[in-house]
């Protein structure tokens, strides 16, 4: 009586084996080519921008440029210190952060740890559906009410129409939902083991919130909250129609002041003609504002290295 057979594996087990290795490959050769995708797509972001810049610099030295305090292109006797474009920018961008960081991570941690299943089925969709609202909408909001309603009425602030203040706070409205969004997903992800062994050691909810899961989750929360950031620098409708459209040295939040990309969005849609000093202004003003994001990236990058904990 024959035993059981013994040898090569049957071929309809090898062509499965072969076509599963075969998709592999495929799906490598995909997530590869995503990624040179990306990183062409920022060098051609950055070739587009070093012409026209370099054009401009070899007009206005840099330092000028950057240590400047007075902005104006288009004036007769133009200027061209970046400074108050700068210090706008800060300021809305500040604001947004010390708005949307608090708010969006309580909102993560009671998603992630406090909020029952039904609850955080409802709420999550909700956060998510509010970071699609387009930034327009959130400044006539800022225009309509936050400014005249929260700042002048119920907070009793002395503001004019426009404002880095209301800017700031509008900013940190939208990115609260990616903040908040980015850092649950992050939290959620941290194994439930983690959170057992903190509680068999006696540790309550918070102090396991704060000591074990935020460590552990800590890549996704700076991830979150550097999205943030880079949507708070790189916003144009809410500070274009919130912030104001004067260039000026921002020393107080109550003040009007124009930002990089609200002077961008100015000067693209403007009179200026293409070629002239005052357009490549545009392109000086971009590059610097890809610098300053890039910097922000690489802090961040560094200070999540330092300060994570390995499990």
């Amino acid at each position: 009586m024959a035993g059981p057979r013994v040898g090569r594996p049957d071929r309809p087990t090898s062509v499965s084996r072969q076509s599963s290795r075969n998709g592999e490959r495929i799906a490598m050769l995909g997530l590869r080519g995503a990624a040179l995708l990306s990183i062409a797509i920022t060098v051609g972001i950055v070739i587009a921008l070093l012409g026209p810049a370099l054009e401009f610099f070899r007009q206005v030295p840099v330092m000028d440029f950057l240590s400047g305090t007075r902005w104006a292109p288009r004036f007769s006797n133009p200027t061209y210190g970046v400074l108050p474009l700068v210090t706008g920018t800060a300021w809305t961008t500040v604001i947004a952060l010390l708005l949307a960081i608090p708010f969006g991570l309580g909102a993560a941690v009671y998603l992630s740890e406090y909020a029952p299943t039904g609850v955080r089925k409802v709420l999550k969709p909700v956060l998510e559906l509010l970071a699609g609202v387009p930034s327009v909408v959130y400044g006539y909001f800022a225009l309509t009410f936050i400014a005249p309603d929260v700042l002048k009425g119920l907070l009793g602030i002395q503001v004019g129409t426009f404002s880095v203040l209301a800017a700031g706070i509008a900013l940190g409205i939208m990115i609260i939902p990616t903040v908040a969004s980015l850092s649950e997903d992050a939290m959620s992800a941290v194994p439930m083991a983690l959170r057992q062994g903190s509680f068999a050691l006696g540790a309550n909810k918070m102090r396991t919130t704060l000591r074990v899961v935020f460590p552990a989750a800590i890549s996704g929360i700076a991830a979150s909250v550097i999205l943030g950031l880079s949507r708070a620098v790189g916003e144009t409708m809410i500070v274009a129609l919130v912030a104001g459209t004067q260039a000026r040295m921002v020393t107080g939040a109550t003040q009007p002041g124009q930002t990089m990309t609200g002077f961008i969005a100015q000067t693209a849609t403007g009179e200026s003609t293409p070629g002239t000093i005052a357009f490549d202004s545009l392109y000086a003003v971009g590059l610097l504002l890809f610098v300053l994001t890039l910097i922000a990236n690489i802090i961040s990058i560094r200070l999540v290295r330092h300060f994570r904990e390995a499990y």
